[in-house]
This record gives C-alpha cells, sequence and structure tokens, in this order.
C-alpha cells in the first residue's frame, strides 16, 4: 500500500471512528490526540526539529481550544468553570514551552493532561 493510500486509510477508518464514537469516548479521543501531539512535540525540542514542534505544538494548543469550547458552562457550573481555567492555563504553558523550548513545562502539561484522561475515562458510562 503506498504512502498516501495509507494516510486515506487511516485519516478516513479515524474519521468513521469519530462519527460512531459516543460523546464521552470523543472527548477520550481528543485527550488521547493532544497527549500524543504533546509527545511528538517534546521529541521534537529534544532533536531540536523546530518544523514538527511548532506544527505539533499548534495541534495539540487546537484541540486544547476545542475542549475549552466544548466546555456547557450552564449545566457544567463549578466543574465547568474550574476545566475552562485549566484549559486556559495549559494554553498558556504550551505557548511558553513553545517560546522557549522548554521540555520542563511539556512534561507539566502532559502530567495535567494525563490525570484529566485518567479522570474522564473513570466516569465513563458503562452500556
Amino acid at each position: 500500500m503506498s504512502y498516501v493510500a495509507l494516510q486515506h486509510y487511516r485519516s478516513t477508518s479515524h474519521y468513521a471512528g469519530v462519527v460512531e464514537a459516543t460523546p464521552h469516548k470523543r472527548v477520550a479521543m481528543l485527550y488521547d490526540g493532544v497527549i500524543e501531539r504533546l509527545m511528538m512535540a517534546r521529541g521534537a525540542v529534544l532533536r531540536g526539529e523546530v518544523a514538527v514542534k511548532l506544527r505539533t505544538l499548534d495541534s495539540a494548543l487546537a484541540i486544547v481550544e476545542h475542549l475549552r469550547l466544548g466546555l456547557d458552562r450552564d449545566a457544567g457550573g463549578a466543574i465547568a468553570r474550574n476545566l475552562d481555567a485549566l484549559y486556559d492555563y495549559i494554553g498558556r504553558r504550551l505557548v511558553e514551552a513553545n517560546a522557549r523550548d522548554r521540555v520542563e513545562t511539556l512534561d507539566e502539561v502532559l502530567a495535567l493532561l494525563r490525570q484529566l484522561k485518567s479522570a474522564w475515562d473513570g466516569i465513563a458510562p458503562s452500556h
């Protein structure tokens, strides 16, 4: 299978998985995606690959913003307000990590996101 065909397969199969996923699963997928991109960005910083770092951090920031915009502030109350503040903090830390090539800052953000993902997985609805 050619690289282009493989990328197309991954893209369409990933899209189908998102469409069929429950809202809870979609959020879990967003957490997985942002964690994956931050790990790629971390490696890029260590290797001095500026273009990869910029692309993956940009993508990670977009996911964090998507998570933030998806909050239901009316129904979510204090939890939504706290998540909003945490997502804002994460976004600011990612901008700082990008500007200063700080792996430690990326590690901090990764730890926060892994905790959020773990908590989210812990409240998965049973079917």
